[in-house]
């Protein structure tokens, strides 16, 4: 038999972590019910440099910290699924750039509102006041931890 694990006696760490893994299963599943079901939490790496630029495939590979192959297959499956598009360079038609489409965009947007929703949820279940206490508190450690300028900068990569 296991041993049970009691959530209060984990290391902040790891109860941040899980605490993320379930918001973001949070956002995916009201995601699906909006009919974007078929994004993963992974694509949303993808997605962070897509807002603000067209980059191509070998640039992606790079933010990404991956191979040119893993980002080509990334950009392929989402390709597929219609969330992104590769254009050709205004300079270079050998050079494709890639681009939300507009089923990308719409998918942006709803999973902005589902954190918004989730974030409102959460505020509600908790005390306002100790909410906006742990959120500071987050927000202070991911700075301590360096992980705030990659957040500035919309250059999350996935863990190794």
């Amino acid at each position: 038999m296991r041993e049970s694990v009691d959530p209060a006696d984990l290391d902040l760490g790891s109860l941040a972590l899980f605490v993320g893994f379930a918001a973001g299963s949070a956002v995916q599943a009201d995601l699906a019910s909006m009919g974007f079901g078929d994004l993963r939490m992974s694509h949303g790496y993808v997605f962070q440099h897509l807002i603000d630029a067209q980059p191509t495939v070998s640039d992606l590979a790079a933010k990404l910290d991956m191979t040119q192959q893993g980002a080509s297959k990334a950009v392929a499956e989402l390709e597929r699924l219609g969330y992104v598009e590769r254009l050709p360079s205004p300079r270079d038609a050998r050079i494709r750039h890639v681009a939300l489409t507009a089923r990308g965009r719409q998918a942006l947007t709803a999973a902005r509102r589902a954190r918004e929703r989730l974030e409102g949820r959460l505020r509600e279940r908790c005390d306002p006041t100790a909410f906006d206490v742990a959120r500071t508190v987050l927000v202070d450690l991911l700075d301590e931890l360096g992980g705030a300028e990659a957040v500035h900068r919309r250059d999350v990569r996935p863990p190794r």
